[in-house]
């Protein structure tokens, strides 16, 4: 029989539940820290009028598209009745989609009237990537929050099983 605070879940026998929390912070992490990294990248790239692909135009802004990773676990949410699709099918955090940037036309806000510029259209203006520096600090902001709250659960996961294990043990 399997240790009393195992329990065992289709296709995977005898993980521990308790690690699904930890699971949860651990992606929070990963997807936070790709969308830090491609927030840094708008911020280094907010001038910069040619792309680095070859594609006509300036850099665009990009962003971190997330999804819910289901649990693998199985696990009934206690307490919780309904047939809300989110306590029937818990999940175990997120996931990176994909790094998409911003399509379509530039909006006018973005263009410069700067006719030396190497890369000035003929009526003179300069098509600026479309990143708004303030937004970019206000999603570094919320994603440096998200990152900590997740370092922090991930501590509190790590404390609160080493003073099970110092009460058991």
């Amino acid at each position: 029989l399997p240790a009393p605070h195992r329990h065992r879940s289709a296709g995977r026998p005898g993980r521990l539940v308790a690690f699904a929390s930890l699971l949860t912070s651990a992606s929070g992490l990963s997807a936070q820290r790709a969308r830090l990294d491609v927030i840094a990248n708008n911020l280094a790239n907010a001038d910069t009028t040619r792309r680095g692909d070859g594609k006509p135009g300036p850099y665009r802004r990009q962003r971190v598209v997330f999804e819910p990773r289901h649990n693998p676990l199985r696990f009934n949410v206690p307490f919780v009745e309904g047939t809300d699709p989110m306590t029937q099918h818990p999940g175990t955090g997120v996931r990176v989609v994909e790094n998409s940037e911003n399509g379509g036309p530039i909006p006018g806000k973005y263009l410069r009237y700067e006719p030396g510029h190497i890369d000035a259209r003929r009526d003179g203006y300069v098509e600026m990537p479309d990143v708004d520096i303030a937004t970019e600090m206000v999603d570094m902001i919320d994603a440096t929050r998200a990152y900590e709250a997740n370092v922090t659960a991930i501590k509190d996961f790590r404390t609160m099983y080493s003073e099970a294990l110092r009460i058991v043990g």
